[in-house]
């Protein structure tokens, strides 16, 4: 799927009261990834599809609103104070993201110390990482709040998709079909499999199939208010993290903390 294929399908629907410009600016603060400090309107413009003067007028309206701040020196932009505002006001309303702290850290308190767990929540088709608790071992799976997985592919990704009702998550795969036709097959096996390893085990596995070198499984979380699905994992790298290890020493684990944070019962209730 393009960068700009989710927008084009809502605007499809017809949707009156969709602002596409106010999509759009949200699109360029999107386009900056982890690690990266400067980029210009040529990289947004190639990263969002759209023409560079539209670029232009955009990066100079979010700089005015002081969400983007110009270098002359470089002529690139990097991302001001108002979105780190944005950002703290979100994260300070994600008190799933908190209270799932304790719950991470518990999981990779257990007998193997490569272990990295994390909470994650749907963006279009990724699962983003809100939470995350790292293995402080020299090898340990590199990933950070903001990382994105394929939702569809991912064993955290597909532990969303398994929690959601069935409208819901025909409506994800229908778009994750429209944006690549050409893996319409794997899709499908992807969520079949998904859903026959959650009515057998109650979590989802990913033993190698999104990324050879991770093993993880992973479940669904419900929000408090009942409105919002995440995904919880643990895994680590294959060769020192077994699907057997997993699947004995974990998995009674993570289905553990998942009640938890769906119930607000404290950590280690049963």
């Amino acid at each position: 799927m393009s960068k700009d294929d989710f927008i084009d399908d809502i605007e499809a629907d017809g949707d009156r009261k969709f602002v596409t410009a106010l999509a759009r600016g949200l699109d360029v603060l999107r386009c900056f990834r982890p690690y990266e400090t400067n980029l210009t309107n040529q990289e947004i413009a190639q990263r969002t599809g759209l023409p560079k003067p539209t670029i232009s007028r955009l990066t100079h309206t979010l700089r005015k609103l002081d969400y983007l701040v110009y270098s002359e020196r470089t002529g690139t932009y990097r991302l001001g104070a108002g979105v780190l505002s944005l950002g703290f006001g979100v994260l300070s309303g994600m008190e799933i993201a908190d209270r799932a702290q304790e719950e991470l850290k518990t999981l990779c308190d257990g007998p193997n110390p490569n272990i990295t767990a994390a909470l994650a929540e749907q963006h279009r088709l990724s699962a983003v990482y809100t939470a995350v608790h790292r293995s402080k071992q020299a090898v340990a799976l590199t990933i950070n709040v903001g990382a994105r997985l394929p939702i569809m592919h991912s064993a955290i990704g597909r532990a969303i998709l398994v929690g959601m009702n069935e409208a819901e998550r025909s409506h994800i795969l229908q778009l994750a079909k429209e944006g690549r036709p050409e893996d319409s097959d794997r899709i499908d096996r992807s969520i079949e499999q998904a859903l026959e390893d959650y009515a057998k085990y109650g979590l989802c596995t990913g033993f190698g199939g999104w990324r050879k070198e991770v093993h993880g499984i992973a479940v669904p979380v419900v929000s408090l208010n009942g409105d919002r699905i995440y995904g919880l994992n643990v895994g680590g790298p294959s060769f020192l993290v077994s699907p057997e290890e997993l699947m004995e020493a974990y998995a009674e684990p993570i289905k553990r903390a998942a009640r938890n944070l769906s119930s607000g019962a404290p950590s280690g209730a049963s």
